[in-house]
């Protein structure tokens, strides 16, 4: 789940409980989960992205042997934003059957409630927003989404406004949890935003609002055909 463990399904349960091994992010972390949905899980393993590799081989060898590993992450939907693409991409590599237990996916969730345009968009991820990021997404026809950190979120909405122009945006912040919150506004009135955000957030700026501007070539091109 994102935050609400009742976001949990089911299915989901019920593959947890009947897991050979948990593949993890945080062991502490899925072991609360197990206790809090009176899952009967029976071990845990450390999966995250500074042991993916290494792991892999190990866990290569206990899905050949036939043994039922499931994969979880910290939040939401595995392998968006996190680790384990890896893995599966090996999996599926080696015939060794990969199924998906569909459940809360943070972008989603957040587009489902904002009020902002869902389609198109396209995920970024936990993307460090820079000017060579956010460039390569400027004419990109719908809406941005992406995680960001708190401390970061000003100064990134900051940047996001300089490239991309007058938008609307969507600060998400605590998905289905006890806080949750939809902070709406602009993206060119990003210094609005409080001071203080906590808990995890996931940002959403709206499609583009101005016509497509050329560039510096594209304008000399169109002023020397005219001036010929």
């Amino acid at each position: 789940p994102l935050g609400t463990p009742g976001d949990l399904s089911p299915r989901a349960r019920e593959v947890l409980a009947g897991a050979d091994l948990i593949l993890a992010e945080d062991t502490r972390r899925a072991g609360l989960l197990c206790s809090q949905c009176n899952i009967p899980a029976r071990r845990f393993l450390s999966f995250h992205d500074h042991n993916e590799s290494e792991r892999q081989e190990e866990v290569l060898r206990l899905l050949r042997q036939g043994q039922n590993l499931a994969l979880v992450s910290d939040a939401g939907t595995p392998l968006l934003a996190d680790p384990g693409y890896r893995l599966v991409r090996a999996c599926r590599a080696e015939g060794l059957p990969v199924s998906p237990v569909p459940g809360p996916s943070a972008p989603v969730t957040a587009l489902s409630a904002a009020g902002i345009p869902p389609l198109p968009y396209t995920f970024l991820g936990f993307c460090r927003v820079s000017r060579a990021t956010l460039s390569a997404f400027a004419r990109t026809p719908g809406s941005l989404i992406f995680f960001e950190r708190k401390d970061r979120l000003r100064e990134s909405l900051a940047q996001a406004a300089e490239l991309l122009g007058p938008r609307a945006v969507a600060v998400c912040r605590e998905l289905t949890k006890t806080h949750e919150e939809f902070i709406l506004g602009r993206l060119e009135k990003w210094q609005e935003l409080p001071e203080e955000l906590l808990g995890e957030i996931t940002v959403i700026i709206g499609p583009p609002e101005q016509k497509e501007r050329a560039d510096e070539a594209e304008a000399r091109r169109a002023l020397e055909a005219v001036m010929a």
